[in-house]
């Protein structure tokens, strides 16, 4: 089949857009994805092609370190103010803009079989285009939209309504992909009829991990900005001192933090973040207790550590707690305690053997193998007549 992939987020470090497409062509079908931020001579894994429609940069804040020490001063405060109460509007407008710049992309295009949706800030435009292709529609939800923890004013009026929109337009998928299953049930509860996991997985390693006979350090590796629980791994290096915290990924605009003793190192690879972990020995897999979304998260790092074969300290979240107690992944902190999330390191330290056991034993399961098949399984239901189906 034809496959269009619809999405806002920047197409070349989002791996799990990468492996579904690349998993898909490998099953025979063409994939070509819209999105955004797509570098010059970017190519995809599988043959699946790729464009890109810009997108406004945002509200920026002034210049100087992102992570560092805060600015203060009375300019300061009353920037920061203006930001927090016009952010919704502006990222509203911005995703729009992006949503007409690509409409007007998609009606140059010949019509696909299936568009596929990823998130729901593509979700209209997907629903249009596929209602005027007569294709098969898909709804890939990567988070739980709209009870995300976002900055900016509250919004409780945007949120509840758009609980309403999106569960009306999600009734037109022919299926709906989730990354928990927390998510798939919360779903699920509000009317979906056919929700289904497709776990941020990663392949599983060629060559086994090879890990010192106790940790040498931590590593954070992700997004750095709010929501990230940051400020407990800070506090948490403080106390863990001379043992090393090492912090690496992309920064978000506007985010400021006193990195304290925590080490900042650059961005790289995949490949060589599995290197860096391994070296390290623990993963941190943190976020804050702050929305619904955080509650039911399954976080890319936790499964880039099973990949590496290296244990976790994690968030105590319902979903990441139901999945690290099952496969003894590792050991739990309270969000937003740095002297908990030390507790925490030192008591995985002391039992590491047993939980690099139980991590060498999850990856037999928690791959991205397995779920690229339950992805490629659900497509093929989808090229079947509907008579077919029944």
């Amino acid at each position: 089949m034809r496959v269009l992939m619809v999405a806002q987020s920047p197409i070349a470090g989002d791996s799990r857009i990468l492996r579904e497409a690349a998993a898909l062509t490998g099953a025979g079908h063409v994939v070509h994805i819209v999105g955004r931020d797509v570098p010059e001579g970017f190519t995809l894994e599988g043959g699946a092609t790729v464009e890109s429609v810009s997108r406004s940069a945002g509200l920026r804040g002034g210049s100087g370190p992102a992570v560092g020490h805060g600015q203060s001063g009375l300019k300061v405060v009353v920037q920061r103010f203006g930001r927090w109460l016009l952010l919704p509007e502006h990222r509203l407008r911005t995703e729009k803009q992006w949503r007409t710049a690509a409409a007007a992309r998609l009606a140059s295009l010949d019509p696909f079989e299936v568009v596929h949706a990823h998130d729901f800030n593509t979700l209209e435009l997907a629903a249009s285009f596929a209602s005027q292709w007569s294709a098969k529609l898909v709804y890939d939800s990567h988070e739980l939209w709209f009870d995300r923890a976002l900055p900016g004013r509250p919004t409780p009026l945007w949120r509840i309504r758009g609980r309403r929109f999106e569960l009306g337009l999600a009734r037109q998928a022919a299926v709906v992909f989730t990354v928990s299953e927390g998510i798939a049930q919360r779903l699920r509860d509000r009317g979906l009829p056919d929700v289904r996991l497709i776990r941020n997985t990663f392949p599983r390693a060629e060559v086994p991990a090879v890990l010192p006979s106790t940790p040498a350090g931590l590593l954070y590796a992700g997004r750095v900005g709010a929501g990230r629980d940051l400020p407990a791994v800070v506090e948490a290096a403080r106390l863990l001192a001379p043992f090393p915290t090492l912090l690496m990924g992309s920064v978000d605009p506007n985010y400021r933090l006193d990195l304290g003793l925590v080490q900042k190192v650059p961005e790289t690879s995949i490949d060589e973040v599995d290197r860096v972990l391994q070296q390290s020995g623990i993963s941190l897999v943190t976020l804050t207790n702050t929305c619904e979304n955080h509650r039911l998260a399954m976080p890319n790092k936790l499964f880039h550590a099973v990949r590496a074969g290296v244990p976790v300290v994690a968030a105590d979240l319902p979903e990441l707690r139901a999945v690290i107690t099952k496969y003894h992944l590792g050991t739990l902190y309270e969000p937003g305690n740095g002297a908990s999330l030390a507790a925490a390191v030192r008591a995985l330290i002391a039992d590491y053997p047993s939980y690099v056991d139980g991590v060498r034993a999850a990856g037999d399961e928690l791959n991205w193998e397995h779920d690229s098949e339950l992805l490629v399984s659900a497509y093929s239901t989808l090229a079947k007549p509907a008579n077919a189906a029944k």
